[in-house]
């Protein structure tokens, strides 16, 4: 798909984030009705000419022209936030150092922190490697200190 065949199907609003449809589709759907819906992953999803696109992707497109070289990161970590102004072209990399909370498989429930023995760990990646932040006697204090490092390493990291 290129932005000229999107802009002819879909209107986008860059303040709001929403698609509405611009054309009658087959299927009956009304004019100005707001495309998409979201998906269970948090993403909003949308069905153009038989083929299944995530909104954040068809905003890059729309407003620029050409399809995203790599990723596009939701800077607020909303999935469902399309706005212009909270999409960036990033890496993969760049995208993962945007997190803030800690993976549902977490020990700790706390970014970055780890449980070992009876202390907790902190540790974060750059470039690739695991960097040692230290022992501490709480989850909230592993999680302090990488939260610290992580505004000086993670060049993606938005706070």
């Amino acid at each position: 798909m290129i932005a000229s065949e999107l802009r002819k199907l879909l209107h986008y609003d860059p303040e709001s984030g929403l698609f509405t449809w611009i054309a009658e589709k087959r299927s009956g759907v009304p004019k100005h009705r707001i495309a998409g819906c979201v998906h269970s992953k948090g993403y909003v999803h949308i069905v153009v000419m038989r083929k299944l696109y995530k909104a954040h992707r068809l905003a890059w497109i729309y407003m620029t022209g050409e399809w995203p070289k790599d990723q596009i990161d939701h800077i607020n970590m909303i999935r469902s936030d399309n706005r212009y102004s909270n999409l960036r072209e990033a890496t993969g990399s760049i995208n993962q150092q945007n997190k803030q909370h800690a993976m549902a498989t977490s020990s700790t429930g706390l970014l970055g922190a780890f449980k070992h023995g009876k202390k907790f760990c902190a540790r974060i990646r750059v470039d690739g490697m695991q960097r040692y932040l230290g022992q501490f006697n709480s989850p909230e204090l592993a999680h302090a200190a990488y939260m610290r490092a992580k505004r000086i390493y993670h060049e993606g990291y938005v706070s």
